[in-house]
């Protein structure tokens, strides 16, 4: 051990600063301002909970009476005729599943590539302009977009569906889907009328995730001689999964969700067919269209629509909950 007086007065004056000033406790007292936070927080994430609860038992509670009388009709059955006292949901629940199936498949591909344009090829005097268009778009209310389907897309739309479906009608797999009488208000018009409304959702939300992709990641995989849409595929794609599975879960929530604009241009006609270009009926819309002038059991059958609304949201969320953790621990190797 060394003895070198100089040596021995630094290791003094080291032990004396050090005890001049108190280390922080970890296991200490908090302050009561941390423990007012946490509290706050605590009654905040609670509030959340209980509001779903209270919003599923009221609702729960006022579609009891179809809920209890006649389940089996009222759950798969697609027969809905107010006047004899038939309700049946699964037509509704079928258009609203198409629907939005349609919007997903359109919407996710140009959310994604306008994502893609904004964050990685646009030069920086394109980005803002493309931006506020995108925010522009996500501020319209739904029912100018219903407006604006059914006086002005739903003509055009028809005319244009009969033509795809004379010419894909004797195609086996097409035809069942795009075959047969075409109408301009039908499940796919609604299909793109709620693509249209949620692109920006999709495409904003992506965007973020997209931004967050370390710039040493993207610098590496060009160092290495990859292409941009390598670069893209190796570095972007994989660090932004979890996020794209929430901005698309989000956009889906909301295209199950919308009333409106549905409502006016998907043709209110509870069938269940495979056909895209026939009219049908939605869970949203039919509640829209019929709650004003319903009393006794057609208002719980409707109430009840709203149950089963509520439910295949719950369900979408969570599944996209277990996909987002799913992706997160496959990127990181677990």
């Amino acid at each position: 051990m060394s003895t070198d007086p100089t040596a021995l007065r630094s290791v003094a004056l080291a032990d004396r600063a050090r005890g001049d000033r108190p280390e922080p406790s970890i296991t200490g007292r908090r302050s009561l301002g941390d423990r007012g936070f946490e509290l706050a927080a605590l009654l905040a994430g609670l509030s959340v909970l209980a509001i779903l609860v209270l919003i599923a038992v009221s609702t729960t509670k006022e579609a009891w009476p179809i809920l209890s009388d006649r389940p089996g009709q009222f759950f798969f059955s697609t027969r809905w005729a107010p006047n004899d006292n038939h309700f049946g949901v699964l037509a509704f629940v079928y258009g609203s599943v198409v629907t939005s199936a349609v919007a997903i498949f359109l919407a996710v591909p140009v959310s994604i590539g306008v994502a893609l344009f904004v964050t990685e090829i646009a030069p920086r005097w394109l980005r803002r302009p493309v931006v506020y268009m995108l925010d522009l778009l996500a501020v319209i209310p739904s029912v100018v977009f219903g407006l604006w389907g059914v006086l002005v897309l739903a003509k055009p739309a028809g005319r244009f569906y009969q033509h795809v479906s004379d010419a894909l009608g004797g195609v086996p797999l097409l035809g069942s889907l795009f075959g047969g009488k075409a109408s301009g208000v039908s499940f796919f018009t609604a299909g793109l009328i709620l693509a249209i409304m949620i692109l920006p959702i999709i495409s904003s939300l992506t965007r973020e995730v997209f931004a967050t992709t370390p710039q040493a990641e993207k610098e590496a995989a060009l160092a290495l001689g990859a292409t941009r849409w390598e670069m893209i595929r190796g570095a972007v794609f994989p660090h932004s999964k979890g996020g794209m599975v929430g901005a698309i879960t989000l956009g889906l929530g909301r295209a199950m969700g919308e009333t409106i604009a549905v409502a006016l241009v998907i043709g209110s006609s509870a069938q269940v067919t495979s056909r895209l270009f026939s009219t049908g009926d939605s869970l949203p819309a039919v509640i829209a269209n019929q709650f004003g002038e319903a009393s006794g059991l057609a208002r719980a059958a409707l109430i009840g629509c709203g149950v089963v609304l509520f439910a295949l949201t719950v369900v979408v969320n969570i599944t996209a909950t277990r996909l987002v953790q799913r992706s997160i621990r496959k990127s990181r190797g677990a």
